[in-house]
């Protein structure tokens, strides 16, 4: 029989100073960075980059002065410390926006033995990873209703900073629905329990200027298959509310069926938009799913993602 809990509030508020919970999101916050960067570096390795030279504002590289080209071209600085000719060039203005959302709410808190890591914990190393390996590729990354797109190459460590900082959002269950410019993209990381028709209320309200998205699902392989027996007790951990059930096995069957039909009106509901639905189990590598992930949206701009 699998084993569950469900993490405290304090572990979903990365940054709230509790002395009560050692389970408390910020006290390993730093450990969830530097996995996040290791699943970041861990996709870099294979793909290739789509950096190039261009018009724009932005250094790119020194490369050695071609004869013919224009003098006012040099870097005379540079040059200086060798003795050949070098030109500085800029990169191509080629970088678009990455919006994140992370669901900290209640639902999100919950883990079972059978998983690698609780919901929450995933959410956030997929998204960090995610930021990193799209700020290497050249992209601006930011969260919403949280913060402005940035280009740090500590943009991993930036959002734990404002997830610290964020004390408002903890009973969100859905990102805020305001409509992100036609380039951009969105990423949003949820269990996504909500109902299907505020959910598409929302995909509606950020992309009805054209913004594309992506919704990834993290389920615990418990909540997939509800394994469980006899009398069991359920809890709404968004309500607070609780259901006492006789046969759990025979109420896991109308279950099961719920979920898949839940999932049946998402897809739908990301297919009519042109988004993507990834569906994501804990007992399984945040790999894999950051992987899709940069492989679905390459795919839509038409373009090749990659490191510097």
């Amino acid at each position: 029989m699998a084993r569950v809990r469900v993490l405290p509030e304090s572990a979903r508020s990365p940054g709230r100073q509790v002395t009560e919970s050692a389970l408390s999101l910020a006290h390993r916050m730093p450990r969830l960075v530097l996995e996040a960067r290791r699943v970041a570096a861990n996709l870099a390795h294979g793909l290739h980059g789509r950096r190039r030279a261009g018009i724009g504002e932005s250094f790119w590289q020194f490369r050695p002065f071609v004869a013919g080209e224009a003098a006012q071209r040099i870097d005379w600085r540079r040059s200086g410390r060798d003795d050949r000719l070098y030109v500085r060039e800029r990169e191509w203005e080629t970088a678009q926006t990455l919006w994140v959302w992370i669901d900290r709410s209640a639902s999100m808190g919950y883990a079972s033995d059978l998983a690698q890591a609780p919901k929450i914990e995933r959410a956030i190393v997929l998204g960090f990873a995610l930021a990193s390996c799209f700020v290497e590729a050249g992209e601006k990354v930011g969260m919403l209703g949280l913060m402005a797109p940035r280009a740090t190459r500590r943009i991993a460590e930036t959002m734990a900073q404002t997830l610290v900082a964020d004390r408002f959002s903890l009973e969100e269950d859905l990102p805020p629905s305001a409509p992100i410019a036609p380039q951009h993209e969105a990423i949003l990381i949820s269990d996504f329990l909500s109902p299907a028709r505020d959910i598409a209320a929302m995909v509606e309200g950020i992309s009805s200027r054209g913004a594309r998205g992506h919704l990834v699902m993290i389920v615990d392989p418990v909540e997939e298959t509800f394994p469980f027996q006899g009398q069991a007790v359920l809890h709404d951990l968004e309500d607070g509310l609780s259901l006492r059930i006789g046969d759990a096995e025979a109420w896991g069957r109308v279950y099961r069926e719920r979920i898949e039909q839940h999932r049946a009106k998402l897809l739908e509901v990301t297919r009519r938009r042109g988004w993507t639905l990834t569906i994501h189990r804990t007992d399984r590598p945040a790999s894999e799913a950051a992987l899709r992930l940069m492989t679905l949206v390459s795919t839509a701009r038409g373009t090749v993602m990659g490191g510097r």
